[in-house]
């Protein structure tokens, strides 16, 4: 009786009964070779200045993306016992590996709520209650986190994934005494290439002055340009 009074102004769905209006509706997904898609066509479009200042949509294929969950998946290797934090605002192409990444793998999905991203104290409180492994953070969000309270009881971290900035080596190796436990990984890209084209991982005794972009990923090729558009040597 209790519990139909606190339901008494919910609207329930009963999935076990199917509508008149549903009746004619398919029951699965329709096969995207019968609608002529392919892997060639867009799977989202994102806005970004770039570098010019003026607003574009960098178009991404479902290849592009394919290619891009694959790598991740081999090189980080998630699995049905991770949880993964998603704070990063879905105009952002982060939010489409922390979508997409989690859900093919059969991972927890977290939803951070609504401005969580900026406020470092709500970030440790999360993972520390939700058990978060992974998270993504741009260098100077980090660097908020890392000085909260609290932060070295985010014992459950096992993957920092950063990008969007240049990681000052100082960061790195701050995270590396305060959360030796944790994973650390600079991922650089641009949002045209399907967010990231290098990776690298700190070494648990990295002292470098510097924090290296990595290698490209899998079915990638980078080429380092100078002025005049010539390969350097």
């Amino acid at each position: 009786a209790l519990g139909a009074e606190a339901l008494a102004d919910v609207s329930v769905v009963d999935l076990e009964t199917v509508p008149p209006a549903w009746a004619e509706l398919p029951a699965c997904d329709p096969d995207p070779r019968a609608l002529g898609l392919t892997a060639r066509h867009l799977a989202y479009v994102i806005y970004t200045s770039g570098s010019t200042g003026t607003p574009k949509g960098a178009q991404n294929e479902h290849r592009a993306i394919i290619n891009r969950l694959i790598w991740m998946q081999k090189a980080y290797a998630l699995n049905a016992t991770d949880v993964v934090l998603q704070k990063t605002p879905f105009g952002f192409d982060v939010s489409a590996w922390e979508f997409f990444w989690t859900l093919l793998e059969g991972a927890t999905l977290v939803l951070a709520p609504p401005a969580a991203h900026k406020d470092p104290d709500a970030l440790v409180n999360l993972i520390i209650s939700r058990r978060i492994t992974t998270a993504h953070f741009v260098p100077s969000m980090l660097v908020s986190f890392m000085d909260t309270n609290g932060v070295d009881r985010c014992t459950s971290l096992k993957r920092l994934v950063c990008s969007g900035e240049a990681l000052p080596a100082s960061l790195a190796q701050k995270v590396q005494r305060v959360l030796p436990w944790t994973g650390l990984h600079n991922l650089y890209g641009p949002t045209e290439a399907a967010i990231d084209v290098t990776a690298w991982t700190c070494p648990a005794d990295f002292d470098g002055s510097v924090v290296p972009i990595g290698r490209p990923i899998a079915n990638t090729r980078v080429y380092l340009l100078d002025g005049h558009g010539g390969p350097v040597p």
